[in-house]
């Protein structure tokens, strides 16, 4: 299709399907990976831990209960997002309460544990759920959005979550030099004057809105909080001033390949989840072999 499209010129057909198929799926995608891309960069800085990616305190298990709940109870497109992203902020708004109920010496440990478990018990009930639903109708509904898609993308859901997306973004980076110092012990932290436990609430506030936000509207994809923030520490470095922008852009593009790619597959659209995995594990252990034989 024609640029002028965009602009609302040239041919009728051309315009409609430019601004409202292919504009909000080109911007949806953008905003997606950025946001993946960005709270597993935080996520791995705040545990000081490679392998965690943004569903490890259960946001997206919780975001994808919440939506299988909206479509098992035959629910508007708008319930279905509303209960999704209410479903990841209750999940890990759980974690960190029964992580504040539960005495133990390591927090971090008793944090990804929790959130293991709810994530456990939320894919249990998902599965009840996907079993009870009608196999003609809600089943196949309830697996493609579980698979991750942006084929129902529009202006109005981009409106939404970009806001979300842009200011979780800018705090995060407004609060880089804060957060590299959480790369160190809470005592060397603490002691130049950095308050942890505030910092640490925020970043997983921050982390959680954000995912909680493109999940409602993308489905579960995954990968790209785990990939992405590997691929551009190899680039730039640890240093988040750096690591988070270029995190976010790798993000995106990332997405914005793996999207196009599933709608140039074939007749039959391929969920995004799949495609994710499909490029994701392979690069991802080869990541870790390349590690492996370095410090060998």
């Amino acid at each position: 299709y024609p640029l002028c499209a965009l602009w609302g010129t040239g041919e009728p057909i051309a315009v409609q399907v430019v601004q409202d198929i292919r504009l909000p799926r080109t911007l949806g995608a953008i905003l997606v990976g950025a946001a993946l891309a960005a709270a597993g960069t935080a996520y791995q800085l705040l545990f000081r831990n490679p392998l965690v990616s943004p569903d490890i305190l259960g946001v997206s298990s919780g975001a994808g209960l919440g939506a299988v709940l909206g479509l098992f109870l035959g629910l508007p497109s708008l319930g279905v997002q509303s209960l999704a992203f209410a479903g990841g902020i209750a999940a890990v708004a759980l974690v960190i309460a029964l992580g504040k109920a539960i005495q133990h010496a390591d927090r971090t440990l008793v944090l990804v544990l929790t959130g293991v478990v709810l994530g456990a018990l939320a894919g249990a009930i998902t599965s009840l759920l996907k079993i009870l639903a009608d196999p003609y109708d809600q089943l196949p509904a309830i697996t493609f959005w579980l698979l991750g898609s942006l084929s129902g993308m529009h202006m109005a859901q981009v409106g939404v979550v970009a806001p979300v997306v842009l200011v979780a973004c800018s705090v995060l980076y407004l609060l880089r030099w804060r957060l590299n110092v959480l790369s160190l012990p809470e005592a060397e932290a603490n002691a130049l004057g950095v308050p942890v436990k505030p910092l640490r609430i925020a970043v997983i506030a921050l982390a959680t809105i954000m995912t909680s936000a493109v999940v409602a509207v993308a489905g579960v994809i995954g990968w790209i909080g785990l990939l992405i923030p590997h691929a551009a520490r190899l680039l730039v470095g640890p240093s988040l001033a750096r690591l988070l922008p270029m995190s976010i852009v790798m993000g995106a593009l990332f997405l914005l390949l793996v999207d196009t790619a599933s709608r140039s597959a074939g007749d039959l659209e391929i969920p995004l989840g799949i495609l994710t995995a499909l490029v994701g594990a392979p690069f991802f252990l080869g990541l870790l072999l390349r590690r492996a034989g370095a410090s060998s």
